[in-house]
């Protein structure tokens, strides 16, 4: 009996009948109904999620900002209900709860009453976190937790991303006001260092200036200790001022009471004096006359008589001159007179003033010995001053420099803060509240979650398929390893025929997965032909499994499917795994599957494709020598009831 007819054999009694004919087909659907079933349900979840109900409690009384009320929670809840990611109900807190218990809503989100003035405590002096309350129940969906989690994640990064917006404009325009700011401080540190400059130069001249005022200070000290020192000498000196004085006039009033009689005295002098010089022009008149008598009466001669008047002449002249100097003596007396009548009245004068100016030098001695004091701590003061303006003019240089050091760095610092206008920090502010734009560049895209799961389920659906298939067909048939000796033709038609069948639920599930559900697939007849042999050699392994083992064998390959399952990677990244199911990810087939399937369908690497393919063919070519070495085993172990096998048996 040659495979074919073998293959025939076995088709027929899988067929004999109504009720394995039904049994045949059903198992046959099984991956199908599996695939096409759960690829159909998770075709796209996410696109599905504004059917999932969820409760909205907005309780926030809002917040004022910078003289402005505004309602946070309202302007998050309406940007919510306008994305529609989920089917948002805007309800109390008494409806979600109960909403939640009766599974009305998945999940619950509550933006309490003390929203808004949260957002905006950063401000003050006791910033706290905004709370946004997620209310869940597991009881209802696990999954509907997880996606509520997924939503609040968004809706905290929406708001966070909108007070970033709102800070970092406070920030942007505040730090313009401290650009100007630091303009106008440096233009200011610029007039300092100027003012700096020129008061460097003053406070040079004030230190010249100052210890001039020093050394005159220190010489007026000198000259006011001799001034005190004089002034003392001197009161003591007028101490008896008032009695010298008082004697003084007495004096003065005696001398011109004896000036006053010498004055009389001389005034009858002076007119005796005057008589005697008026009557001597009238007696040589008598004279000449008589003596004319006499020389005409010849008692004297004209000689004689000349002489007489000569000597007369000489006579009266010294009359004259002597009247004269008695009259300028009387005239000196009166003067002398008045002199001493107002000699007398200024000593008298003097006497009534001596005591005020005795007082006055006393007071003026006082006032020298104060003025000693105080040009003695004049000089002191002055000294320091000097000092003073000194260290000053010493120190304004070093202040001029630090003033244009400082213009400089104020300058340099306005400078380094970008100048902005209002629009310009809108944009700002926006980016940095969003500073990173996501760009997906997809080396390859499987498109939807359910694209994304197809490789995985397409590969679990083909190991369920043969596996379902074994249950009905024969691994090998001793009949025909009666009939034959040939073990290898006996294993291979036990392992095409059900290959053949698994090959056919292939087509149905590549039809479903590219035709019903619409899943792109890059590369249609390389994808097809990795089914067929995945199917093939799944069929090669649980043949081997059930030659060698029987009954336990097909056990052992629903627990090699379970162990797949886990370790192929088809959800979770492989590395997630905990190191030993990691390893058997290496080792097991139904991973090299998966990742085949993925760069076939969406267009990836095609050399991970035939290498993968690489690995299944010596899963296939393994097995089926394990395969063929069972049925060799069981040629040595017939018996008459494994010629006729029954459907089920």
């Amino acid at each position: 009996m040659k495979i074919p007819a073998m293959i025939a054999a076995e088709l027929r009694r899988l067929t004999a009948g109504k009720m394995p004919v039904l049994a045949l087909m059903a198992l046959m659907i099984v991956p199908l109904l599996y695939g096409g079933l759960y690829l159909w349900a998770n075709q796209d979840p996410y696109g599905e999620l504004d059917h999932v109900p969820a409760a909205l409690v907005v309780s926030d009384t809002g917040a004022t900002v910078d003289g402005t009320h505004h309602d946070f929670g309202d302007e998050v809840a309406d940007r919510l209900v306008e994305d529609g990611t989920f089917q948002w109900h805007r309800v109390d807190e008494a409806q979600a709860k109960h909403g939640i218990d009766t599974q009305k809503y998945d999940f619950s989100v509550t933006l309490p009453a003390d929203f808004s003035s949260s957002l905006v405590s950063s401000t003050g002096a006791h910033p706290h976190q905004a709370k946004v309350i997620l209310t869940t129940n597991d009881a209802g969906s696990y999954l509907s937790t997880t996606i509520g989690k997924q939503a609040i994640q968004t809706i905290q990064a929406s708001i966070v991303a909108e007070v970033n917006k709102q800070a970092a404009g406070r920030f942007l325009a505040s730090l313009a006001t401290i650009r100007t700011s630091l303009n106008q401080a440096s233009d200011g540190a610029g007039q300092l260092a100027d003012g700096a400059q020129t008061a460097a130069s003053g406070a040079s001249d004030l230190a010249d200036g100052t210890k001039q005022v020093a050394d005159g200070a220190g010489t007026l000290a000198g000259g006011a200790s001799d001034l005190a020192a004089g002034l003392g000498k001197l009161k003591n000196a007028t101490s008896s001022l008032p009695a010298q004085t008082r004697k003084l006039a007495d004096g003065a009033r005696q001398v011109a009471a004896g000036d006053a009689k010498i004055a009389d005295v001389g005034d009858r002098v002076g007119s005796v004096a005057q008589r005697a010089a008026d009557a001597v022009p009238d007696a040589r008149h008598d004279i000449s006359a008589d003596l004319s008598k006499l020389v005409d009466d010849g008692h004297l001669t004209r000689a004689q008589a000349d002489a007489i008047l000569d000597r007369l002449d000489r006579l009266g002249d010294a009359i004259d001159d002597g009247n004269a100097e008695v009259q300028s003596g009387v005239g000196q007396i009166d003067r002398l007179a008045s002199g001493s009548a107002q000699v007398a009245d200024g000593a008298e004068k003097l006497a009534q003033a001596a005591p005020s100016l005795a007082g006055g030098i006393s007071d003026a001695s006082a006032g020298a010995n104060k003025l000693k004091t105080g040009a003695a701590s004049l000089a002191d003061g002055a000294k320091k001053t000097d000092a003073g303006a000194q260290k000053l003019a010493d120190a304004l240089p070093a202040l001029h420099t630090g003033a244009a050091t400082l213009r400089d760095k104020l300058a340099d610092g306005a400078h380094r803060i970008p100048a902005s206008t209002e629009a310009s920090r809108a944009a700002q502010a926006k980016n940095i509240a969003d500073p990173v734009h996501i760009s997906h560049a997809a080396v390859t895209n499987a498109g939807t979650y359910g694209a994304g799961l197809a490789p995985f389920f397409v590969a679990l659906a083909a190991w369920i398929g043969i596996y379902a298939l074994f249950l009905i067909v024969k691994p090998v048939s001793k009949r025909a390893i009666t009939a034959l000796r040939s073990p290898v033709k006996v294993m291979l038609a036990g392992w095409l025929t059900p290959g053949m069948l698994g090959a056919i639920q292939m087509i149905g599930l590549f039809a479903i997965v590219a035709g019903w559900l619409g899943f792109g697939v890059e590369h249609p007849w390389g994808t097809y032909a990795f089914m067929a042999l995945a199917s093939l050699t799944y069929t090669a392994i649980i043949l081997a499994l059930n030659v060698w083992l029987g009954s336990v064998g097909q056990f052992l390959g629903l627990v090699l499917m379970v162990l797949q399952l886990v370790t192929a990677g088809g959800t979770f990244p492989w590395q997630t795994l905990p190191a030993p199911l990691a390893a058997l990810h290496h080792v097991l087939p139904m991973g090299f599957v998966v990742d085949a399937l993925r760069q076939l369908m969406y267009g990836g690497n095609l050399s991970f494709a035939v290498s993968d393919g690489t690995v299944m063919l010596w899963w296939l070519l393994g097995s089926l020598i394990l395969a063929a070495l069972g049925v060799v085993r069981m040629t040595h172990r017939r018996t008459l009831r494994d010629l006729e096998p029954s459907l089920i048996g």
